[in-house]
Order: C-alpha cells, then sequence, then structure tokens
C-alpha cells in the first residue's frame, strides 16, 4: 500500500519533524498560526479552540514513532485542555474530540474525553434542538454555528444512548438551518437565537460561501453516517440527502482542489500550483484556505468508508488528489527540494502546510501554516496509509 503513496509517507515525517521543532519553540503554549516567511508562531495561553489540534497533532506523531517520549509530550499537553471540558462551547468537540481521538491506549485522555462528552451531554438543550454556541468564546450563548458541529457529534455520542440522540439531532438542526437556503445557494454557516421572534435568524458573518465552515458540515455529516444504525435518531436518508446537497454546494467533488477561503474571492484567488509558490501569492483578496481543503479531504476518505455509498470510489479517489496536491504544491520542503516554483527558500522550516486562511474578511494570517490544517493532513495521510482507524477519529 505505502510502495505507491511514498510522496505521502516522505511528507508525514516532514510534518512531524516539524511538529518537534514547533513542540520547542512554543514550550507550554498552543501554536495557533505561524508566519509564511520565517514559521514563527503566534500562539495561545490555553489553546482556544484549536488546542485540541495541537494535542491530536502530537498524538499522531506519538502513534508514528512509538517513542515513550512522545506519548508523555502528548499527554502532557492533552492534560492541559482539561478546564475545556467545562467551558461553556460548543468548539469542545473541534477541542476535546480531536485532542484525545488519537490517544489510543490512554487512560488520562480517555477520561477526559468521557468527561467532556458528559458535560457537552448536559448543555443540550432539548428544546432547541443542540448545544448552544456559548459564551466561552465571547458573543451571545444562543447561536448554532457549523464550527459547533465537527468533533461534538462523535463526542455526544460517545455518551451512551442519550448522547447518540443529542449528537443526532445538534446534527440535523444545524443540517436545517446552515441548508435552508435554495439549492444551489451556499450554506448559510451562522444563526442567532431571536427571543422576540422566537425563531433562529441567520448572521451575516461568516458569509455564505465561508470554505472552512462548509469543510466542518461535511465532516460533520461524515461522523453521523459512520455512527448511523438507520432509522431514528440519526435518519440516515436525510444524512445522504444533505451530503449530496454539500457535495454540489461545496464542489467537493469537482470543484478546485484547495478553495478560495470566501466563495465572493473565487474569481481572484489563484493556486500557487499555477502561479508562484506556496505563501507567495497575496494581495488584499483572493485567499486560498488549505486548511479547509485538508479538512474537506479528512470527511471525503471518512465517506469512502460508507459500504454501498454511490459516491464512495469518488470520495477516496478525490481525497488522494487533494492530499497529494497540498503535498506537492503548499507543503514546505528542506532547502533546495521545494515544489516547484516556490522561490528562495530563505528560512522557511521544511514541513510548513502553507496557504492556510485564519480570516479572510480582516486579513488576519490570510497565507499561513495553521495548527488545525497541518493536524487534518497528517490525520488524512495518516488514514490514507492506513495507519489511523478514521471512523474512529
Amino acid at each position: 500500500m505505502t510502495g505507491a503513496r511514498g510522496w505521502a509517507e516522505e511528507a508525514l515525517e516532514l510534518l512531524f519533524r516539524r511538529v518537534e521543532e514547533t513542540a520547542g519553540q512554543v514550550g507550554a503554549r498552543f501554536p495557533l498560526y505561524a508566519d509564511p516567511d520565517d514559521g514563527r508562531w503566534t500562539t495561545t495561553g490555553r489553546g482556544s479552540w484549536t488546542g485540541g489540534f495541537w494535542a491530536g497533532l502530537l498524538w499522531l506523531r506519538a502513534r508514528h514513532t512509538g517513542v515513550a517520549a512522545d506519548r508523555s509530550a502528548a499527554s502532557a499537553v492533552t492534560a492541559r485542555l482539561a478546564p475545556w471540558a467545562e467551558a461553556d462551547t460548543a468548539t469542545r468537540g473541534l477541542i476535546l474530540w480531536y485532542g484525545t481521538a488519537p490517544a489510543a491506549e490512554d487512560d488520562a485522555a480517555a477520561g477526559l474525553r468521557e468527561r467532556a462528552a458528559k458535560t457537552a451531554l448536559a448543555a443540550w438543550d432539548p428544546e432547541l434542538g443542540l448545544v448552544p454556541w456559548g459564551t466561552a468564546l465571547g458573543g451571545p450563548r444562543l447561536r448554532a454555528r457549523a464550527d459547533g458541529v465537527p468533533g461534538l457529534v462523535p463526542l455526544l455520542a460517545s455518551a451512551g444512548p442519550e448522547g447518540r440522540t443529542a449528537a443526532a439531532t445538534h446534527l440535523h438542526r444545524h443540517l436545517d438551518l446552515c441548508l435552508s437556503g435554495e439549492a444551489p445557494g451556499r450554506p448559510r454557516p451562522s444563526w442567532r437565537w431571536d427571543e422576540a421572534r422566537g425563531g433562529w435568524a441567520a448572521e451575516p458573518e461568516p458569509a455564505p460561501g465561508w470554505a472552512r465552515g462548509e469543510a466542518w458540515l461535511l465532516l460533520a455529516v461524515a461522523d453521523g453516517l459512520l455512527r448511523a444504525e438507520g432509522g431514528t435518531p440519526w435518519r440516515t436518508d436525510r444524512l445522504t440527502a444533505a451530503t449530496e446537497r454539500l457535495f454540489q454546494q461545496g464542489e467537493f467533488l469537482d470543484g478546485p482542489l484547495v478553495p478560495p477561503a470566501e466563495a465572493a474571492e473565487a474569481a481572484e484567488a489563484t493556486d500557487p500550483g499555477d502561479h508562484g509558490g506556496p505563501g507567495d501569492h497575496g494581495g488584499p483578496r483572493g485567499h486560498l484556505d488549505t486548511s479547509a481543503a485538508a479538512i474537506a479531504a479528512v470527511a471525503l476518505l471518512k465517506l469512502a468508508q460508507l459500504s454501498g455509498a454511490a459516491w464512495a470510489t469518488a470520495c477516496a479517489a478525490r481525497s488522494e488528489a487533494v492530499l497529494h496536491h497540498l503535498v506537492d504544491v503548499h507543503l514546505t520542503r528542506p532547502a533546495g527540494n521545494r515544489p516547484a516554483g516556490a522561490g528562495p527558500a530563505g528560512t522557511r522550516p521544511a514541513g510548513m502546510l502553507l496557504d492556510g486562511c485564519y480570516e479572510a474578511k480582516s486579513g488576519t494570517a490570510v497565507r499561513h501554516e495553521l495548527v488545525w490544517g497541518d493536524f487534518f493532513l497528517a490525520l488524512g495521510l495518516a488514514g490514507l496509509l492506513g495507519r489511523v482507524d478514521l471512523t474512529r477519529v
């Protein structure tokens, strides 16, 4: 299996060497995004919504190397995520599923995941049919966002029969909202509860066409389908229809391998595989988002495992094509062996997945290495090589 995918093996090695360098650079803090020119990380003290991806990267490295010290490093970072188990945020799925699920046979990580699942279930509002967005990251509590679904679906589902019901309801409520527009319009990724009207109102930002939001939804639906046993509460037929609609609206099977960060920028976004090198394109608009592509690749790999699905073969082929493109065009190499058109090596470390977009509208980190982009690229490559069971992560 690995002989024909030597490029994936090489890329994983580069990513894990970058993890080692990152660990030395950030110390007891959490990496968020890194400068595309010199690889210096902007960090957070508590991890914010991205902390679990750093822990997850460390666990993927530990699984790859089998080194006890690497397991200890991953375990230490995971332990520092514990305060998020009780935090009022739907992103605890991103933090505490992806920060613990790759930790094979680690009792402490499993215990933290179980605790987080119980507190998430306690936060489920059966009247609204979801776990609210929460207040931990600011803004009104009663919101529903596309990035409040991934990770939380499998986390809730791990909490027994009641958790599975909550997970399915949470997923379907977000699909009801985000896919409520007329096809082929793009999903609306953010909603707030309007108490005066007694209903949900769409928020202007993030706007429809947010590539990462669409990828988050596809990932959540894939996790729902992998856990569905038919009938209620998962409603497999409806999840299948949602998948096909997302394929169409997000162009996951036939659009650009790396999407523009926002659909409004599509005409101005250029892939450095065609012009320039990774991290070298720019301007105030036209930003790509390699992190969205990496998330989508993992979602497609998961969907490819659904036996009998008409699109399984297409999902498998597309996911591998996306991963290969990310590695070939957007992953930095050691000096003197960079992707074609990358320009001078400068001081960039190897193993950086560039051209991720943190936030296009504000111009924040729009061509950078993003910690969750690195995580999903590593997870996708490990899944492609059969090193990780994607039905369990």
